[in-house]
């Protein structure tokens, strides 16, 4: 007996490894050799291919295929319609199976509705990609993005909340109270 949830008009195709308290919505493939955490929630029509590997309590919305050559960390949420690609030249007569790209996304990122993360550009913890954005870059941790192509708004806090920082490089979350400092280009929480 499966410790997770499927609709009965989901697809579980053999030697997927899916984690306890996960549930899987109405028309969803999850095909073989695909690990999904435990807690997961996927949204209806959504594809997650062979080799992705999502971690824990990550939330997929409604319409997102997820391609090999993707992984996501913990508590990382994909926005209704997000897409992510896994080749830079697809051609329908030219297979590139062996030139996929790889995407990490980190730890607690939010990549919004209708964004596309072109391959081979990673997304950093608590990264916040905002609704149709298409990142063709690098995306550092904290960091807010928005735009074709995006691009850096401010930084963001583990709350989701825009952060602002003083003159020295500080900031406070204005609904948790975490403190975060600002220096070289990069946040860190204190």
């Amino acid at each position: 007996m499966a410790d997770y949830f499927a609709h009965e008009t989901a697809v579980i195709d053999e030697g997927c490894n899916i984690g306890a308290g996960t549930k899987v919505w109405h028309f969803s493939h999850i095909m073989s050799n695909a690990t999904l955490g435990e807690h997961c929630n996927i949204g209806q029509n959504v594809v997650i291919s062979p080799q992705v590997v999502l971690g824990k309590n990550v939330k997929v919305q409604n319409n997102v295929s997820i391609y090999e050559g993707v992984t996501c960390d913990d508590d990382v949420f994909l926005g209704p319609s997000m897409v992510f690609t896994n080749v830079i030249n697809p051609r329908s007569a030219v297979n590139r199976k062996n030139e996929y790209l790889k995407t990490h996304v980190g730890k607690g990122a939010s990549i919004g509705a209708n964004a596309t993360i072109v391959c081979g550009h990673n997304i950093g913890q608590f990264a916040f990609i905002g609704a149709g954005a298409v990142v063709t870059k690098e995306v550092p941790a904290y960091a807010l993005v928005v735009g074709n192509p995006a691009r850096q708004m401010g930084w963001m806090s583990e709350f989701g909340q825009k952060l602002k920082f003083s003159e020295e490089g500080f900031a406070i979350c204005e609904e948790s109270g975490d403190e975060y400092q600002l220096e070289n280009g990069q946040v860190s929480k204190k």
